[in-house]
């Protein structure tokens, strides 16, 4: 009797990963945009992520730069922050595959 309840519970346990994981990136995109909205928006307009010659072409590339200008900045953001804010510009205007949730697991 108790082997079909503990499949039943290990199943709900399962099925509920992927929605844990999928409320974490929003939470993270909203943090971000409110960390480059209220440090970056200054200085970098939209233009700047759609230019021909940007410098953004991977995640490694599009962290890279979030990092560079943060610490030009003097913001002293957090690993977790870097990756927040560059989850809202992937988002919002990359979409480049975000290696971060791979490195997570």
């Amino acid at each position: 009797m108790k082997r079909p309840i503990v499949s039943a519970l290990a199943g709900l346990a399962l099925a509920a990963l992927p929605v844990g994981a999928q409320v974490t990136a929003p939470a993270s995109v909203g943090r971000g945009e409110l960390l480059y909205t209220t440090n970056c928006i200054a200085c970098h307009t939209a233009q700047v992520h759609w230019r021909d010659t940007r410098l953004v072409t991977d995640w490694a590339s599009l962290t890279a730069q979030v990092n560079r200008w943060q610490a030009n900045a003097r913001l002293g953001w957090t690993s977790e922050e870097i990756v927040d804010v560059a989850r809202y510009l992937n988002a919002t205007y990359y979409r480049l595959p975000d290696l971060s949730l791979q490195q997570q697991g």
